[in-house]
């Protein structure tokens, strides 16, 4: 695969986890860090651009550090300290499920000549899978490595994956 029109998103990767379910899905985002970091890694090393997309958690300011201090707590901090966004990473805020809903993305993507994305974070059943079915729609390729991605319940989690690729010809294969 050619990277040259790759770019690699991280959605939703600064959470406070705190919310009903958020126990559970702070537990299976432990257990996909380490393929995260190594994913992480290999963007840097490859000069992809990585895109962070987040919720806004009412700050409505595109500013990782505002919303990482507001997030950090002792549940999300091991999480937030080994994947925060660096100063050269793209860091947008959305108001709901979909990257693409009403933010830049589409817009940067295009700046940026990506046409193949690599997806990763949480929560794989809502947030990911809403934005692969708008990211198919708009006609990028996309990577959606499956141990790169967690929710709430292992069985949500796999049956978006199924519908990824099944569905929107993502490729789910592992890093």
């Amino acid at each position: 695969m050619s990277l040259v029109n790759t770019a690699v998103l991280f959605i939703d990767i600064i959470n406070d986890f705190n919310f009903d379910g958020g126990e559970k899905l702070n537990k299976h985002t432990e257990e996909i860090l380490p393929n995260l970091i190594k994913l992480k890694a290999f963007a840097k090393k490859n000069n992809l651009p990585t895109i962070y997309v987040n919720d806004h958690y009412g700050i409505w300011q595109a500013d990782f550090h505002k919303i990482i201090a507001h997030c950090t707590n002792d549940r999300s901090k091991h999480i937030i300290e080994k994947l925060k966004p660096d100063e050269d990473d793209y860091f947008l805020i959305k108001p709901q499920h979909s990257a693409f809903f009403q933010t830049p993305l589409q817009s940067l993507l295009n700046d940026l000549g990506k046409t193949h994305l690599m997806m990763a974070g949480i929560a794989g059943d809502i947030c990911i899978l809403f934005t692969a079915k708008d990211a198919y729609m708009y006609q990028f390729n996309m990577h959606i490595p499956e141990n790169c991605m967690a929710s709430e319940e292992k069985e949500t989690n796999n049956y978006a994956l199924y519908l990824m690729r099944s569905v929107m010809k993502a490729n789910i294969e592992p890093i």
